[in-house]
């Protein structure tokens, strides 16, 4: 049996009126409690899933419809749930009141007057009156985030369209997740401030992606939503291609990365040579599709969110140790390794990086050699015959070092550092020696980079031996791919003519709230300046009137 009334004039978020449908509906004497504001599609949902009462006919969008199902006849159901019901709606309230000073706007002007400089509308309306306050922000020149959902494909272009005259970005419809130079926006989470910018068509993507660059000890300067439908052909990545060139002009962005789902192809082929022209590595997800090759010019591939990250990680590293290395652009690249298969993917990796081809007899122990370029594998026998392999004298590379000295064409020397049983019981000090003493010789910089294998628990200790290899100036990487990646971005860097054009967004948003409540406060503790819209649909929703309405003011 289905019981109903309808509260006057009383409008709530959606949010709160499902916690409300919840909480009613454990009472014992019911079986289910829906409570939807009056609109036109919650009418209809009303309708659609058995909940329909004939009172509900007149019932507008300001008002409040509650509907009781019962298994059989409750006589006096009605007053208690009404009374509950009050109560709900009077801790709403009380808990509002006491939110440390949220300042509360009516109307969307009033708003406007009290948080002046605010520059962005996070908007968390119905979807049906969503675009509508969304079009209201933009034509006061606010950024717009639009939390929305159901809110139809024609609406979304034409507000972004208007957005891109205007200079200015629509993050979604139904955009869940951003966080703009610290203020989290909807569903966020706490980050490291760092070089990453991301930019998402999916909401946990951008989580996710986020989350693990925190997990590998870097930041994240902004989180960019786009909404799901944003890279569609209809839409044609409006608001991506407006999200990468704020990146791009940002310069507290080093690094980018993009996660969505496969774009079109019209729309990939755009949103690629548009990467390409930022002047920074990105690192591009279109999730589901499998990349067959890795990199695009400065774009790379990934083929997971950890995948992603990673790579987003790799690259920030690189950045920050360019930073504080030598110019040495348009030198060599030297390798001399002590293990054998290390210096060979030094090789593959530095042939991948610059198109010199490695060498098919490595005579000599040398596995790649052209273009000024040479990676050899000092454990060959043309370099052990007679003398101890190099991992237990380290006195053969101490001599290869050495000779950079009159090499001053020569600007990057990677080199490993193998700890373990049997190995030299310093490799690095043995390294430092050498290192210091050749650049002591050299009126050119000498860039080192150094990759360590092995552990602390090792004789030499792995943190100890880093350590003497900082200390001397060396650059101690991860990996032999970051190694390869740092050397060519130092030796073949080119500087990008970057606009000069800035947004003002990504130096600190103020935020207008339409729509739930909580995120309001969320940005308050997060101490972004937020002004609480307390929108309510116009005219109680009359379409006709409400355009009078507008006229007349």
């Amino acid at each position: 049996m289905i019981y109903a009334f309808i509260k006057k004039g009383s409008f709530q978020d959606s949010v709160s009126l499902m916690i409300i449908s919840r909480k009613l509906s454990e009472r014992p004497e019911v079986d289910q409690v829906s409570v939807m504001m009056g609109t036109p599609a919650n009418k209809s949902m009303l309708d659609s899933t058995g909940f329909w009462h004939d009172d509900f006919a007149d019932a507008t969008p300001n008002d409040i419809c509650v509907a009781v199902r019962t298994e059989g006849e409750e006589p006096g159901i009605m007053d208690l749930i009404r009374e509950q019901l009050e109560k709900e709606l009077n801790a709403i309230a009380s808990a509002s009141g006491s939110s440390h000073q949220l300042v509360k706007a009516r109307r969307f002007e009033s708003a406007c007057q009290k948080l002046p400089q605010a520059n962005l509308l996070l908007v968390s309306v119905a979807g049906e009156y969503a675009a509508s306050v969304a079009r209201e922000g933009l034509l006061a020149n606010k950024n717009v985030m639009l939390f929305s959902d159901n809110v139809p494909l024609e609406q979304e272009v034409e507000l972004k369209t208007l957005a891109r005259e205007r200079g200015l970005l629509v993050m979604g419809p139904d955009c869940g997740t951003a966080m703009i130079a610290g203020s989290p926006l909807a569903f966020a989470n706490v980050l490291p401030e760092g070089g990453i910018g991301v930019i998402g068509a999916s909401g946990t993507g951008i989580q996710e992606i986020t989350s693990q660059i925190a997990l590998h000890q870097q930041g994240v300067s902004h989180a960019i939503g786009l909404g799901g439908r944003d890279l569609s052909a209809d839409v044609g990545g409006i608001s991506a291609l407006a999200a990468l060139e704020m990146l791009a002009t940002d310069d507290a962005t080093q690094v980018i990365a993009f996660v969505s789902k496969p774009p079109s192809p019209q729309v990939r082929t755009r949103i690629i040579a548009a990467m390409q022209n930022v002047g920074k590595p990105v690192v591009a997800l279109f999730l589901g599709s499998k990349q067959e090759q890795r990199r695009e010019g400065n774009v790379w591939l990934a083929n997971s969110l950890s995948d992603a990250a990673q790579l987003a990680v790799l690259l920030m590293r690189v950045a920050q140790q360019r930073q504080i290395q030598p110019e040495v652009a348009g030198k060599g690249i030297y390798g001399l390794y002590a293990g054998g298969t290390l210096a060979a993917e030094a090789a593959m990796l530095l042939s991948a990086g610059l198109g010199v081809p490695v060498s098919e007899s490595h005579d000599q122990g040398v596995m790649l050699e052209g273009g000024g370029h040479r990676i050899v594998d000092l454990g060959d026998d043309s370099y052990t015959l007679g003398r101890p392999h190099p991992m237990i004298d380290p006195t053969t590379r101490s001599i290869e070092i050495e000779k950079l000295a009159v090499l001053p064409d020569v600007g990057v020397l990677l080199l490993d550092v193998v700890l373990g049983y049997g190995a030299c019981a310093d490799p690095a000090g043995a390294v430092v020696e050498a290192v210091e003493s050749v650049r002591a010789k050299r009126a050119a910089p000498l860039v080192v980079i150094a990759t360590l294998t092995g552990t602390d628990a090792d004789p030499q200790g792995r943190s100890g031996q880093a350590e003497i290899l900082r200390e001397a100036g060396i650059a101690v990487v991860e990996t032999l791919e970051e190694a390869v990646l740092l050397a060519v971005n130092l030796t073949h860097h080119q500087e990008r003519s970057i606009p000069a054009s800035h947004s003002a967004l990504l130096d600190g948003v103020q935020v207008i709230n339409a729509g739930l409540r909580s995120f309001a406060l969320d940005l308050q503790s997060s101490g972004t300046p937020v002004v609480h819209y307390q929108w309510a649909p116009v005219a109680g929703g009359n379409a006709r009137l409400a355009s009078l309405l507008k006229q007349l003011h």
